[in-house]
């Protein structure tokens, strides 16, 4: 395919470039070097008032042929890119307007301009409207030097440009600036034209402005010779920006002056607050300004190298991750999997909430638990780590949490967005909840319905789904609720939300739930009482810091057991793994299929029972799970189904219906894959049930299976490879790191064969 059709241009391809400068001419290189020109008959023109710069550009070979007056260049132009100054932008349109008839018959406009909203004006200004072939762009790219001859046709790879189409912009006219940049290697996005201006006024603009005031500042000192001399590393990477073109940088803060103004304000005060710190002496104001600052750069470094997270929430797109998974292997030796999420996310909530420092080892650094840690940052509380699963939490007290910014951002963590609901309606302050795209899509009006009933205001999508909007300063009440459906989350959030309201607040499950909230407040010293099927406790109390050791996670730990207990020969311990009584319906249903599955070394750490489980393999057979186990193992049936697929005869589940509103539709999800990979299998409303083969001999073939972005599905069907005849591939895999980080390592060190492939979205 050509070029010419690559960027959809007319037959007459001729690419006039005005203002010949680094961007204009690192755009021209980068055309060059992807090819334009050479064979399609593109020509590429450059219209500059310095004529060195054109004889340069040619010289160069990164141009055609230029002029310095626009007049003899604009005859025939299919796609004009305007590459000068913002300010130098109203004579070049007016110019350009001039000379429109002269332009191709569909002709495509663009810029350069690092603001929008003035080039919008100006462009309306110059044509008497907006011409609906306009499209408005720029590249987040750039250096210190200057000119034709620090042109780089790399300059652009891997760098975002942003495209600001308005209403009447001609989608075919976007569609060929889109495909323009692309050439140059850039990832093209596209955002409204006053949300542009307002995030790079804090992302560009003011660091620049900051790196000129303080160069300035330093270089009329005295004693500026022995500031420079003696500089670190550290000011020269923070001053480089310093260096840039000040004109180009007087006209960006001239052209966008109100959003500039803005994020200097919101400077101020951040500056403000640290410099009473500094002058108070406050330890933990200053560690959670540093802290915060440290994590939030590493967390939006991940996102921006998409390296985790559904980068949606960035308007970016991640990597898609696909597990390649050899056929049979072994599983043997000893191993500890990472913390418990649900205790992880429940440690940080009431260490923040408490009076005092809390400690927590053995945290889970998985993206869901750090997304928890980053929230609480955000409003205010000084988090020390994580390091090696340390964390330590200066507690800010019941009403110590400050407003965020901003939505507070949990990523796929439907734990944290239910149980913040509960919390953040006892606020002083408004709050905005929102998640990745498979959090997108999960109920909360579940969590958002009681809290009404408790006078909390909560608003959410369609399909009560987030982001959830929490109005703060509300007097909430206790109630007496009946859950419709076991959930540990609605539990925990109304337990949450009872600590701030009036009176008492009941909550009567029609199953057992994990009762890790119930635990770890009468920990922190905020009785909770519980009587049948009934807990309650009363507002008002208080929360005093306790140490939290998270043991290891029993649900990570399920794609280990079922691995072993379906593979013949294996032989496995899995260290300090947490066997809560509302938990271990997976330990119970393994054994009553015939697992060899023991409890070894069983002990009480921070008030939850813990114990070294040892599994070997024996024959599995199909069992009909008993309801009352349903609840105590929502959570791993992923793996479970694998378990029955390998166990002689059928499994039958019921009262299972609480999957079909997970991450993704779990009984739809494993319904399919393993339908995919030959396993015989009958899909119900509330349930499953699942024809297994039995015997050492693989059970079933392989194929290409969907993890629908549930990290869940994802390991159950890479465990399955143990038994299958042929390899499995498992498609989305990135969530993986939401709840098990360590999963491929753990899983290679055990015995199976598992590649990744990370392949770059479209």
């Amino acid at each position: 395919m050509s070029v010419k059709q690559d960027l959809k241009l007319p037959d007459a391809s001729r690419i006039l470039v005005v203002g010949l400068g680094l961007i204009g001419g690192s755009l021209a290189a980068a055309l060059r070097a992807a090819g334009v020109g050479r064979e399609d008959g593109t020509v590429i023109l450059a219209c500059d008032p310095n004529v060195d710069e054109i004889r340069l550009g040619v010289e160069m070979g990164l141009i055609d042929t230029g002029s310095t007056r626009l007049a003899d260049v604009v005859e025939g132009a299919t796609l004009v890119v305007l590459a000068v100054p913002v300010l130098a932008m109203r004579s070049v349109m007016g110019e350009l307007a001039g000379l429109i008839s002269q332009l191709a018959p569909d002709a495509v406009i663009t810029d350069v301009g690092s603001t929008k909203a003035a080039v919008r004006d100006i462009a309306v200004e110059a044509f008497g409207g907006l011409p609906p072939r306009l499209v408005l762009g720029h590249p987040i790219a750039g250096s210190e030097k200057s000119g034709v001859a620090a042109s780089d046709a790399r300059l652009y790879q891997n760098h975002k440009v942003i495209l600001t189409p308005c209403a009447n912009t001609a989608e075919d006219a976007r569609q060929c600036v889109e495909t323009l940049w692309r050439l140059t290697g850039a990832d093209v996005l596209s955002m409204d034209v006053e949300r542009h201006d307002q995030v790079l006024a804090r992302t560009s603009h003011l660091p620049h402005l900051l790196a000129f005031s303080l160069v300035d500042t330093l270089a009329r000192q005295d004693e500026r010779m022995d500031i420079f001399r003696y500089a670190a590393g550290g000011f020269r990477d923070f001053t480089r920006i310093a260096g840039s073109d000040p004109v180009m940088w007087r006209d960006v803060f001239t052209a966008n002056r109100e959003a500039v103004l803005d994020a200097l304000d919101d400077f101020e005060v951040g500056l403000k607050r640290l410099r009473q710190a500094v002058a108070q002496g406050d330890g933990d104001g200053m560690l959670a300004t540093f802290d915060r600052a440290r994590h939030a750069r590493h967390y939006f470094e991940s996102l921006l190298n998409k390296t985790s997270y559904q980068a949606e929430y960035q308007m970016q797109e991640p990597n898609s991750l696909r597990y390649l998974v050899a056929p049979g292997g072994s599983v043997s030796g000893r191993i500890r999997v990472p913390g418990d999420k649900s205790i992880s996310h429940r440690s940080i909530m009431l260490g923040a909430l408490s009076e005092g420092v809390t400690e927590v080892t053995g945290f889970l650094e998985g993206e869901d638990s750090l997304a928890t840690l980053q929230a609480f940052r955000e409003m205010g509380v000084a988090i020390e780590g994580p390091h090696q699963g340390r964390v330590v939490i200066h507690g800010v007290g019941m009403h110590g949490l400050k407003p965020p910014a901003g939505p507070l951002y949990v990523g796929n963590a439907g734990t944290a967005m239910r149980l913040f609901a509960g919390l953040l309606a006892g606020q002083a302050f408004d709050t905005e909840l929102t998640g990745d795209t498979s959090l997108a899509r999960r109920p909360m009006g579940r969590v958002a319905d009681p809290l009404r009933e408790m006078g909390a205001v909560v608003e959410t999508t369609e399909g009560g789904r987030p982001p959830l909007k929490i109005k703060g300063g509300q007097s909430l009440k206790g109630i007496d609720y009946d859950m419709p459906m076991a959930s540990a989350q609605v539990k925990s959030c109304l337990l949450l939300a009872g600590m701030y309201a009036d009176g008492e607040t009941r909550v009567r499950e029609p199953a057992p739930t994990r009762d890790h909230t119930e635990r770890m407040l009468n920990g922190f010293g905020y009785r909770v009482e519980r009587e049948g099927d009934t807990c309650w406790l009363r507002g008002g109390g208080r929360l005093s810091a306790a140490p939290i050791d998270v043991p290891s996670d029993i649900s990570s730990a399920t794609f280990f057991l079922v691995a072993a207990a379906i593979t013949p020969g294996s032989d496995l311990v899995l260290e300090h793994v947490g066997i809560n009584p509302t938990r271990i319906g997976v330990i119970n249903i393994l054994q009553a299929m015939g697992a060899d599955l023991q409890l070894h070394n069983q002990r009480e750490v921070g008030g939850e029972p813990v114990a070294d489980l040892h599994i070997r393999y024996a024959p599995l057979k199909g069992i009909e799970i008993p309801t009352d186990q349903v609840p105590l193992a929502i959570d791993e049936f992923p793996a479970l189904f694998i378990a029955a697929a390998n166990a002689e005869g059928i499994t039958r589940l019921r009262g299972a219906e609480e999957l079909r509103v997970k991450e993704s539709d779990r009984l739809q999800s494993m319904a399919d894959g393993m339908t995919i990979l030959g396993i015989d299998n009958t899909l119900l409303d509330d349930g499953i049930d699942i024809v297994g083969k039995g015997g050492e001999a693989p059970n079933y073939g392989g194929g290409r299976v969907q993890s629908h972005e549930d990290h869940r599905i994802a390991m159950a069907f890479t465990i399955a490879g143990l038994r299958a005849s042929a390899p499995i591939e498992v498609d989305d895999c990135s969530n993986v790191a939401t709840s098990f980080p360590s999963f491929v390592d753990l899983a290679r060190r055990v015995g199976l064969s598992l590649d990744e492939v990370r392949e770059e979205a479209v």
